[in-house]
């Protein structure tokens, strides 16, 4: 298995950020397998979704429904609602996995991988590609 890790700086604002460049730049010319995608948080999560049409600004819309930024959370250290991504990867989980052929990522036409992060008192994030060949 190969295996690398980049650093995301995701700021201080909830963000969806686009890692699908970085991970077609790392399964380039490896061939068939399976790349696996990996955030080492407990407080983050990977998803396969579209990008730049408003979907991942709907994303933070529907998280912010479903899991307010208040004081209901029992978990409570940091800024007010900090609990609320702890319980974040519940549903959007901290890996993921796409099959890969001829160096390419087998998505669909308007999928791509997205770093999903509600945290706002952790401005930087690992991801882990890791590529099995096949």
């Amino acid at each position: 298995m190969e295996t690398t890790t980049v650093t995301v700086r995701t700021g201080r604002r909830e963000q969806v950020h686009d890692l699908t460049g970085e991970a077609s730049r790392f399964v380039a010319s490896r061939g068939d397998g399976l790349l696996s995608v990996f955030v080492p948080h407990a407080t983050a999560g990977v998803a396969i979704l579209e990008l730049g049409a408003g979907s991942d600004d709907d994303l933070l819309a529907a998280l912010a429904s479903l899991l307010p930024a208040d004081g209901r959370w029992r978990h409570a250290h940091g800024t007010p609602g900090h609990g609320r991504s702890h319980v974040m990867p519940a549903s959007i989980p901290p890996s993921l996995t796409v099959p890969v052929f001829a160096g390419r990522l087998a998505l669909g036409t308007w999928q791509s991988i997205a770093l999903v992060d509600l945290n706002v008192d952790n401005p930087d994030r690992t991801v882990r590609f890791s590529f099995l060949t096949g």
